[in-house]
């Protein structure tokens, strides 16, 4: 066998195993930030759990608030469907941007029903509203970290889909832009307030 043909098969082998390995990278990165996803997903569906024991706890109380109430409920049932779709393929941009939206209105919906809880002390001492406001608080907490774990991973695969020569194989081969978990309104960039001790 001749040697430039012998070098060519080598060039041409080493092309095609470079190929696979921008592609198992980007398909590591993928499934890197669709896994972070499914962290906040687990964080969210125990959100959304607690939700509507607060809300019957908060019924005891405030009945003249029914609209606020159903307001919480009608959000909480939003954003677990976007939730769902959203979990279904978490590369779906439409689908993120349907849950980034849900859970600003389930955000502004416990705001203002927390808003509302000051005017009721015997709410506010309720002993099974200060343990659902803790676990609130403790699962807000964890979705934070989940979010910001989602991110980083979201970022890093963004940023190695655009980069060359990995942009390259990334077009061909349908590897889109992931979507940021960003919070554009102002207002709903502040934690749901849960204090049951003042």
């Amino acid at each position: 066998m001749d040697l430039s043909v012998i070098i060519s098969w080598a060039v041409v082998i080493g092309i095609v195993l470079y190929v696979i390995s921008i592609y198992n990278g980007l398909v590591r990165l993928r499934n890197r930030y669709k896994n972070a996803f499914s962290q906040i997903d687990v964080q969210l569906k125990r959100r959304y759990d607690l939700i509507p024991n607060l809300v019957e706890t908060a019924k005891k109380y405030m009945s003249h608030e029914r609209e606020t109430l159903e307001a919480v409920t009608a959000a909480r049932s939003g954003a677990v469907d976007a939730s769902k779709r959203a979990a279904a393929d978490p590369t779906d941009a439409n689908s993120m941007k349907q849950l980034l939206a849900a859970e600003a209105g389930l955000s502004g919906a416990l705001g203002k029903l927390f808003a509302l809880q000051e005017n009721y002390p015997d709410l506010k001492a309720n002993q099974n509203m200060m343990q659902l406001s803790e676990e609130l608080t403790s699962t807000e907490n964890k979705i934070a970290f989940a979010r910001q774990a989602y991110n980083d991973s979201v970022m890093t695969y963004n940023t190695q889909i655009e980069s060359v020569p990995d942009n390259f194989i990334a077009g061909p081969f349908n590897f889109g832009p992931a979507t940021l978990w960003e919070i554009e309104d102002a207002v709903e960039r502040q934690n749901v307030k849960v204090d049951f001790d003042s």
